[in-house]
């Protein structure tokens, strides 16, 4: 990758970031602005606080957007967290057409795959060879997938059936908030869902992120797993990193 400089905007259920992020420093260059998400959460309403926040920087080169979605080819195929008109829209179209840009010049893809390149690249997962697995706790549990640091693009395993659940639905952060669970009783559901995981997958290294990733040394250490599993270093910054670096290498999931 030549460009030294890229921009990437993360869109979440409840809110929608950007910033212009250095690739040398594998860091924002700068603050970042956060706009709250439109409720709803259309794609026209949507796209209208990317492009404002992209103004806002006077960025003119590529753009990286992640959406909380299922993306092949720019093409939206699910919406978790965000309205469900996103479902079958071409949002790398729309984000160009709003942004002033040839298509070409804009990547979407799904949230979780973005921290995961971020993390690969600049973080936790730099020069880890075999099977990672990145896994955002949240709203929702994201994964992101790499073989021999090559992303293997859209898997669902927050969507996992644990013990007759959706994983998400007993293992996701927002779940710790919610029931008010205490770390040991959050960190034994976690660790059900990763035995799952390990059984199917049989990573070579787990990286925790998401917003608990912050206090990784309360929960991690009470994980009884096989596979070795460290916090995510770019904490909530790498959704908008790994946009930023998708889109200055034109990658197309």
């Amino acid at each position: 990758m030549s460009a030294t400089r890229g921009f990437g905007v993360d869109i979440g259920g409840s809110g929608i970031k950007g910033c212009v992020v250095d690739f040398e420093a594998g860091a924002l260059d700068g603050e970042r602005l956060r706009v709250p998400t439109p409720q709803p959460s259309t794609p026209d309403a949507v796209a209208d606080v990317v492009a404002g926040i992209v103004d806002k920087f006077g960025w003119d080169g590529p753009v990286g957007v992640t959406l909380p979605c299922v993306m092949k080819r720019g093409v939206a195929l699910s919406a978790a967290n965000v309205d469900k008109a996103w479902i079958g829209t071409d949002a790398a179209a729309l984000f160009a057409e709003r942004l002033g840009r040839a298509k070409e010049e804009v990547v979407v893809l799904n949230d979780a795959d973005a921290a995961g390149l971020a993390e690969m690249r600049f973080g936790a997962g730099a020069g880890k060879d075999g099977v990672v697995v990145l896994l955002t706790f949240g709203t929702g549990i994201g994964s992101a997938v790499f073989l021999n640091g090559e992303l293997v693009p859209n898997t669902e395993f927050g969507h996992l059936e644990v013990d007759g659940h959706d994983a998400e639905k007993r293992a996701a952060a927002s779940v710790k908030e919610d029931k008010d669970l205490s770390w040991e009783q959050w960190a034994a559901r976690v660790n059900r869902y990763l035995h799952v995981l390990e059984g199917l997958v049989w990573p070579d290294l787990i990286i925790a992120g998401g917003g608990v990733s912050k206090k990784a040394h309360k929960w991690l250490p009470l994980l009884d797993v096989r596979t070795p599993i460290v916090p995510a270093t770019l904490k909530n910054d790498a959704g908008i990193v790994g946009a930023a670096a998708a889109a200055s290498a034109g990658l197309r999931p």
